[in-house]
């Protein structure tokens, strides 16, 4: 008989763990987190992404994306629905629908896109498209940045209702490396 003992292999990569927080200490959730590589180019993704419409919402709330995205609008609600963006990243407008659109929208320029429905005033969401494969959103405050290369990186953030974009924060990783950053920012 053969036996095959399979162990898991430790990640390379380093991990940075940010803890975003406002002037007065608490935790701020639904954040973006972003590394952006110094002196190095990332490509632009071919990936694909969802944001949903169930209950009358967009879910997620906050979605991060890598620049060249293409991001899938799929309506799970009853009713339908109309989304449209006016922001300079990406304007666009789905016609009003039940399901899902057949071509999903493609996100070539990075900045935050806000989203809204003509039909149901109240719906908002935010797509944050960033120029690196490195972003996580906050939970509780807290945002994992997971097998990142060894080098430098320049640490950014966004969310809702934040006053002013912080400086970006230099951070240099080793290999496998853990480490903790700690941001403090504004919020409206």
């Amino acid at each position: 008989m053969l036996l095959l003992a399979v162990a898991p292999i430790p990640c390379l990569g380093a991990s940075l763990i940010v803890d975003v927080r406002d002037l007065r200490g608490s935790a701020v959730t639904s954040a973006v987190v972003y590394a952006i590589p110094e002196g190095r180019h990332t490509p632009p993704s071919a990936r694909e992404a969802v944001l949903d419409q169930k209950d009358r919402r967009f879910v997620p709330y906050v979605l991060p994306i890598q620049t060249g995205t293409a991001v899938k609008f799929p309506n799970s609600d009853n009713v339908r629905h109309q989304v449209y963006s006016f922001s300079s990243a990406k304007r666009f407008q789905l016609p009003l629908y039940e399901g899902t659109p057949t071509t999903p929208i493609v996100f070539d320029k990075a900045g935050v896109v806000a989203l809204g429905c003509n039909i149901h005033d109240r719906m908002s969401a935010y797509i944050v498209v960033v120029d690196t494969p490195h972003f996580a959103v906050t939970q509780q405050g807290r945002a994992e940045l997971a097998n990142l290369p060894a080098g430098t990186y320049h640490v950014r953030l966004w969310f809702p209702g934040m006053r002013a974009e912080p400086k970006p924060q230099p951070v240099t990783l080793g290999a496998a490396e853990r480490r903790e950053l700690k941001l403090s920012t504004e919020r409206n």
